[in-house]
């Protein structure tokens, strides 16, 4: 196992790291650290591509996980963050679409898995999860904001600054549904053909 595929599978665990942090209210700057970590577990989607390039340790293994990680770190945080009450009542219909999108893809990706090709994640796609992530981000923002920006700012600054970032969060969730839906559109169109020589 080398260093890229490690920072890939790290994203799980560093995805349950967060959700316990978000969880335990009793500590102070718990929320803050939640943030901090996840911070760290994006950059790792880009940190191991990097290396796996700059070593030469690209591996088809490597190229599917990274994908489903992708998608475990950012569909965990989603519908913890809906089961938190983070998210508005409204959110659950734009998560269930990127939900149902990523199964669908991930489905796709193990039938071409099945056929001994790796189907390696899109540019489109890189970018969606990248907003994805923006978005969560912001939104663990605001929570590390309420919790632990006492004391720091005024009221009437913090209360500014957390509107600002609950608009930024709401802003770019909608805006990781559409591009989320519409490479899943791209993806499908591109590699029906491995679900059609399935039914054939």
């Amino acid at each position: 196992m080398n260093l890229p595929n490690l920072l890939t599978l790290s994203r799980i665990p560093l995805m349950l790291v967060v959700i316990g942090l978000l969880y335990d209210p009793s500590i102070k700057w718990m929320k803050t650290t939640a943030l901090l970590v996840f911070l760290f577990a994006a950059l790792t989607d880009w940190l191991d591509g990097w290396l796996a390039r700059k070593f030469g340790q690209v591996s088809e293994f490597g190229k599917f996980m990274d994908a489903l990680s992708d998608k475990v770190l950012t569909l965990g945080m989603f519908v913890s963050l809906l089961a938190l009450g983070e998210l508005e009542k409204w959110a659950l219909f734009p998560v269930l679409l990127i939900l149902s999108r990523e199964f669908l893809i991930t489905g796709l990706r193990l039938v071409a898995a099945g056929k001994g090709k790796t189907l390696a994640a899109e540019k489109m796609g890189k970018l969606k999860t990248v907003i994805q992530l923006t978005c969560i981000s912001i939104y663990l923002a605001k929570i590390a904001f309420q919790s632990d920006g006492q004391g720091f700012f005024s009221s009437e600054l913090q209360t500014q600054v957390i509107d600002i970032l609950l608009w930024g969060g709401q802003l770019t969730l909608i805006a990781a549904t559409l591009l989320t839906v519409f490479s899943g559109i791209v993806y499908l169109a591109k590699y029906w053909k491995f679900f059609i020589a399935e039914e054939s």
